[in-house]
């Protein structure tokens, strides 16, 4: 039985086709090549967004402290320049304790192995996440005129105050800022603390340096970018705080962001008000800048 022959035709070349080999395109149809837009045009909606939220109600908070001679009557005044003084020395305390609690307790958490340590770490994390009433309010549950410690000794004693009144004091507020601000600064230095060598360490302690040695002269060096981060940060947070003061009743504190509540919606003299904000952002700024600098860096 005779087989069937297929006989292939030869391939058309790319002569008799048409076909452009460089370009793989039919005869008669044009190469079209995608265009993307510029990127100034990808730019615009943030920056439209970011000028409609932000920088248009700055810019009427400026235009607004350029009222004829308020700049001077609001520096003349004796409660600008004591919520200055008291802003700028409750934020500089507040960053001190919060370097010198938070430097303790991130050293406890890395290199003293305890149970439940590494949920005290994450737990951290969370706690950044708290707003500041929420510390504020339950300091007031604690130590407030009615809290739990007055509670427990008008109980025992019989008095019929508790002795804990400092709550509502400047010291009340010192507290409570660096209670809420403390994990700002652990959180920089357990990540720094986690990248150091633990053979450095071991050397160290083999060769007989007590553990004060070590953690000034190993330590120490390395967490410094990330305890500069840390406080610098701190330092601009406690700055813009208004919560903690307003939650903690403390009548005879008056910071800059109180004084800008208290001439806007107490007052309703608007020009002060603008011209107190605009001098706490002008602070606020400057310190974030350094705060990038430092952050940068550490390489945060």
């Amino acid at each position: 039985m005779a087989s069937a022959v297929r006989i292939a035709a030869p391939a058309a070349t790319d002569e008799e086709t048409g076909r452009d080999p460089a370009t793989d395109q039919e005869p008669g149809r044009s190469a079209r090549t995608p265009r993307s837009l510029p990127a100034w045009v990808w730019a615009l909606p943030p920056v439209a967004v970011l000028a409609l939220v932000f920088l248009y109600p700055l810019v009427l908070v400026v235009q607004e402290s350029l009222a004829p001679g308020a700049y001077a009557d609001v520096f003349a005044s004796a409660s600008f320049r004591d919520a200055l003084v008291t802003t700028v020395w409750l934020a500089v305390a507040s960053t001190v304790g919060c370097l010198v609690l938070g430097l303790a307790l991130a050293l406890v958490i890395a290199f003293v192995p305890f149970p439940g340590g590494k949920a005290v770490a994450k737990f951290i994390d969370v706690f950044l996440s708290f707003p500041s009433f929420l510390i504020t309010l339950a300091l007031l549950f604690l130590y407030g005129t009615v809290g739990m410690a007055n509670g427990v000794w008008t109980d025992v004693t019989g008095d019929a105050t508790g002795p804990f009144q400092f709550l509502t004091t400047p010291w009340g507020v010192l507290l409570a800022e660096i209670t809420y601000f403390t994990p700002f600064v652990m959180r920089p230095l357990l990540a720094a603390f986690s990248q150091l060598e633990t053979a450095q360490l071991e050397v160290a302690s083999s060769l007989g340096a007590r553990p004060a040695r070590i953690i000034r002269q190993v330590i120490l060096p390395e967490a410094l970018p990330a305890l500069a981060a840390g406080g610098s940060l701190v330092l601009v947070m406690c700055l813009n705080e208004f919560g903690i003061v307003l939650f903690t009743g403390a009548k005879g504190v008056t910071t800059l962001p109180m004084l800008v509540y208290s001439k806007a919606i107490l007052e309703s003299d608007y020009a002060a008000a603008c011209v107190v904000a605009v001098v706490n952002v002008a602070l606020s700024v400057g310190l974030y800048v350094l705060y990038r600098g430092v952050s940068r860096r550490a390489g945060a």
